[in-house]
């Protein structure tokens, strides 16, 4: 076993160290100003759920590289997989000719869909491009216009998906006019709903039914409803299971495609194999990325066989689907099924207890919430009034990346732990034990 593999947390040099340091200067000078980088992280290598900086400081990675490495960083199976399959050919563009990675992606994918069969996938290059399958394709199905999407929800940044995107502000402006037909609805938030979880969804479902159906849009006007099992970017925020069941009650009384959007959520996060499962809910569509190929660049929207039914030329990606995309795939899901989903459920409860412990030592979490290894922990300046800690969060992330610890910021005042899935219990103590010291430091 690597010595990486079994590392701890270590930092040894002040962050960022003299050879990220340099890097980054490079890095301002050549790509984009649009990345948000939360901490000067440079990774020089990753095994399992540890990484190592240029500078030889080593990290215990609850990121994922934004819940995508699902089997660990540098996974041999998945890295022989890929390896096998770039021998052989590393592109033939799937959307105008024939390989059997692809077939056998999409025969995998439909004995794993959230739903019963059978089941078409398109294939493209990342989450957003699986949302902009599924709504051109709800829209084509249906021959409808609009679309009822949720505040807080982060669906991608391409147009479409954009449109749909109601979590932060500064991910729109400066993009209008977007796409129109595009109406967003409360997503129930349990945690700062006066009343119980039940009523919380009844609330959010009345919305839609009492407001958006009654002034703004007839539901006989509406192609697809479009939600995140868990919201991610909006907060890890995990709604009640009649919320879910409630909209596939609405969309199957109107005719309205059902699109569960499983980008973070999906591929063994949950501890199931997507997050609906967890609700008995089938949608019509599922959208498919981070997790699916442990790192490689793949997207898919699967669906009932009759919802697509779209004309060849309807819509294609040269790259989608790429052979050696498909082959990290197909290792992945392998070993998903093997043990990871189950390791995520277990390890989940195990972190889930743990980080819940620090609420009776750090008065500034108000609540820890999830499912398996996708963990949401939401600081208030006062669990009373629930005042957003915003500034507190934000001095968290920092403080346990210099401790060695990775960690992301979820909605306004939360963190999100989404560690890949190959996390060992002592592993999430580790992590939960980093948390627990930056959070006595923040508080002084």
């Amino acid at each position: 076993m690597s010595t990486l593999t079994t590392a701890v947390p270590q930092i040894k040099t002040s962050l960022p160290g003299p050879k990220a340091k340099a890097i980054i200067e490079r890095d301002a000078r050549v790509v984009s100003p649009s990345y948000t980088r939360d901490y000067p992280l440079v990774i020089a290598r990753g095994e399992g759920a540890i990484v190592e900086d240029v500078d030889g400081n080593v990290f215990l990675d609850c990121t994922a590289g934004i819940a995508v490495t699902s089997t660990g960083h540098s996974h041999p199976e998945v890295v022989q997989a890929i390896t096998d399959q770039a021998r052989q050919f590393l592109h033939m563009s799937g959307t105008d000719f024939y390989y059997e990675p692809q077939v056998r992606l999409g025969e995998e994918l439909s004995a794993i869909a959230p739903m019963r069969g059978p089941h078409r996938s398109f294939f493209g290059n990342s989450g957003t491009e699986a949302v902009e399958a599924a709504l051109k394709l709800a829209k084509y199905y249906t021959k409808r216009h609009n679309v009822i999407a949720f505040l807080g929800a982060f669906h991608g940044r391409s147009m479409g998906s954009l449109s749909a995107t109601a979590s932060k502000v500064t991910q729109r402006k400066g993009f209008s006019p977007l796409v129109p037909g595009m109406y967003h609805a409360p997503y129930p938030d349990v945690y700062r709903f006066k009343g119980s979880a039940d009523a919380c969804a009844a609330e959010a479902l009345s919305f839609i039914e009492n407001q958006l159906f009654v002034h703004l849009v007839a539901p006989d006007e509406v192609a697809a409803i479009l939600v995140e099992a868990i919201q991610g970017e909006g907060g890890y925020l995990v709604p009640p299971n009649a919320f879910l069941q409630g909209l596939r009650e609405i969309a199957t009384r109107h005719g309205i495609v059902l699109i569960a959007d499983e980008v973070q959520s999906g591929m063994g996060r949950t501890g199931k194999m997507f997050a609906i499962q967890h609700t008995g809910v089938e949608p019509d569509v599922v959208t498919i990325a981070k997790g699916i190929a442990s790192g490689l660049p793949l997207g898919v929207a699967t669906a009932r066989s009759e919802v697509m039914s779209w004309p060849p030329g309807s819509h294609a990606s040269t790259f989608g689907g790429n052979p050696v995309a498909c082959a990290a795939a197909l290792a992945t899901i392998r070993l998903l099924r093997d043990s990871l989903v189950k390791n995520a459920e277990v390890v989940g409860a195990h972190m889930v207890s743990a980080a819940r412990a620090l609420m009776d030592r750090h008065p500034i979490v108000g609540d820890v919430r999830g499912r398996g290894l996708m963990i949401g922990i939401e600081l208030v300046r006062d669990r009373t009034t629930k005042e957003r800690a915003t500034s507190e969060r934000n001095a968290l992330v920092q403080e346990c990346f210099r401790r060695g610890l990775l960690v992301l910021g979820a909605g306004r005042n939360a963190i999100r732990l989404s560690p890949p899935l190959v996390l060992t219990k002592e592993q999430a103590d580790t992590a939960v034990g980093i948390l627990d010291q930056a959070l006595t430091h923040i508080g002084q």
